[in-house]
């Protein structure tokens, strides 16, 4: 396991990561003005009107009672909207991943992250990835609520039991790089950490190469899909009404109760699990629930065979 360092804080090693210690400084910079200013500001106050001062003491004149007072006051109310807008859009523009960004699974348990690389390749407490290449985590719990912090990121995303959570990044150095579970977790969730290898592309390559041979995630999920019957169902020539699941993954679906849901990766998982949860229009509830018959790990195989079947916007293009 590696030791945490001080520079895992002070690095800087993404195109987030910098622009989030751009904001830090910039924020920190303004404030301390602010504190200057109204330091200052009272110093001149007790050092002019002092006990022994001959400073004027009258009433002060109308214009500082009203437009001094309103002014300082939509100044600064300006200002503070400005900074919560700037945040704000940072913040929103962090969570928008490329539509080609490489996709990585990480299942959290206590007290350890399992990692599943789009190769198939697994790894406990690591992740590789390549340099300057737009990575998304595709994160889920088996068990409590965890957390995936990477300081020299600046990122940090709850990991939830029974759902998606995600995080993307670009890493802009090459290195080794600390992550931990910030979310209380149990007994020993201060040993729940683990290292972010960051490599050039070549070294990711041979690494890559020169793992356990294993089929991709998409392959995996097919074999799975026809081992568990679910091709019985929804093949082109089932006797049973079942969905036909090319396409499936980013479609529209037309729900009984009126709503119109996106099938993300969510979705899909709820059909795995909860396949009566949200039944679409035109089909029965036959299909029987996969609880405690996959574990996390083939539900992400599963979904990866259904998004290699295509997308909805896929078939729309094609049609047209």
């Amino acid at each position: 396991m590696m030791p945490l360092k001080m520079s895992e804080f002070t690095t800087a090693a993404s195109n987030y990561a910098a622009r989030v210690d751009e904001t830090f400084w910039i924020l920190s910079g303004v404030s301390v003005a602010v504190v200057l200013l109204v330091f200052a500001l009272i110093l001149g106050f007790v050092i002019r009107y002092r006990r022994d001062s001959t400073a004027p003491r009258g009433e002060l004149p109308e214009f500082m009672k009203r437009e001094v007072e309103i002014g300082w006051t939509v100044a600064t109310l300006i200002l503070f909207l400005f900074m919560f807008w700037w945040a704000g859009v940072e913040l929103l523009n962090a969570s928008s991943p490329p539509a080609k960004a490489l996709e990585i699974h990480v299942v959290a348990k206590q007290w350890m992250f399992r990692i599943q690389q789009p190769t198939g390749a697994r790894e406990i407490n690591e992740i590789h990835i390549p340099i300057h290449t737009a990575v998304r985590l595709a994160m889920t719990s088996e068990d409590v609520i965890h957390d995936l912090f990477i300081p020299a990121l600046r990122i940090k995303r709850d990991i939830l039991p029974d759902r998606y959570t995600y995080l993307w990044f670009t890493a802009t150095k090459t290195g080794t790089f600390w992550f931990t579970c910030a979310q209380f977790c149990g007994t020993n969730h201060s040993q729940m950490s683990g290292s972010m290898i960051v490599m050039d592309q070549a070294s990711y390559a041979r690494w890559t190469t020169a793992q356990p041979q294993s089929q991709d995630l998409a392959r995996l999920g097919k074999a799975l899909f026809h081992s568990l019957g679910c091709s019985g169902c929804h093949a082109a020539g089932s006797s049973v009404h079942a969905p036909d699941l090319h396409g499936v993954y980013g479609r529209p679906v037309h729900l009984t109760d009126g709503r119109t849901v996106i099938a993300d990766e969510a979705y899909l998982r709820d059909k795995i699990l909860l396949p009566n949860k949200e039944l679409p229009i035109g089909y029965k509830p036959i299909m029987p629930s996969f609880r405690g018959i996959v574990t996390e790990g083939q539900i992400v195989e599963l979904i990866a065979y259904l998004k290699s079947l295509g997308t909805g916007a896929e078939q729309q293009g094609a049609k047209q």
